[in-house]
């Protein structure tokens, strides 16, 4: 019974990791081509030079999304996400974000934050991190209907903090509740991906007052090089800090 039992956790951790991380490809790249074929078709009967190159860019954001799938489906794996640090993941991100919207719509204003002296991340917490900016990012530029959404960066010497806001209608307190939309991977993937490597995971959101998400990891985890008085400390101290409010 316990080997049946030890065998049937590893396929289903299997299973979940194969959807997250077809989520992480081919699901999150074909909901990006929507968006940029719907602003072509608004665009294409009284713009049609803006509509061509927009078109362009799909063609082109469709190949590169045809080898990421077939790199996930022929191995079920996916290359790490960021090669250099967070702050360049996020930034790129959110500039393509911004451009693959019909310019007569209005497009929210991102801005970037960085706080602290950068240090090397471990190269996992570094790719799990970004993975978690990319898809909160997404959900927000996709359906938060936000003014203004900001990514905010900490290197601080006893927790590695990200932060990212948005103004727009907020999550539904039962979306919350039940981890998730039925039927989608995005929010339960995050609150995956954060225990994986040890790090809190908070939201504060409200109904047509913006969302606000935190993930904490704990220096020790986070930094290469980590600090040992900050390493020393969370082990005496600050074991519940990553719960506390924002400040």
């Amino acid at each position: 019974e316990r080997q049946f039992a030890i065998a049937l956790d590893a396929r289903v951790a299997e299973r979940t990791r194969i959807a997250r991380e077809l989520h992480d490809t081919l699901l999150q790249a074909l909901h990006g081509l929507m968006f940029q074929f719907q602003a072509v078709r608004n665009l294409l009967p009284r713009r049609p030079d803006d509509a061509m190159r927009l078109l362009d860019n799909a063609i082109d954001d469709t190949e590169k999304a045809l080898a990421a799938s077939r790199d996930t489906i022929h191995d079920l794996r996916s290359e790490p996400i960021a090669r250099g640090d967070i702050g360049e993941a996020l930034a790129a991100i959110g500039k393509q974000l911004a451009s693959s919207g019909d310019s007569t719509s209005e497009l929210p204003a991102f801005d970037l934050v960085e706080e602290g002296e950068r240090r090397a991340l471990c190269p996992s917490v570094n790719d799990e991190v970004c993975r978690i900016g990319v898809e909160v990012l997404r959900n927000a530029f996709h359906h938060a209907r936000a003014r203004r959404i900001e990514a905010e960066v900490r290197y601080g010497s006893h927790f590695l903090r990200l932060r990212i806001r948005d103004d727009g209608q907020g999550i539904d307190p039962k979306v919350l509740q039940d981890g998730g939309v039925a039927g989608h991977f995005g929010l339960r993937g995050v609150r995956e991906r954060a225990e994986r490597i040890g790090a809190q995971l908070d939201f504060w959101t409200e109904v047509g007052a913006g969302t606000e998400v935190q993930l904490a990891v704990p220096s020790a985890i986070a930094y290469e090089n980590p600090p040992e008085a900050g390493t020393k400390l969370f082990r005496k101290k600050d074991e519940k800090a990553c719960k506390a409010p924002l400040s």
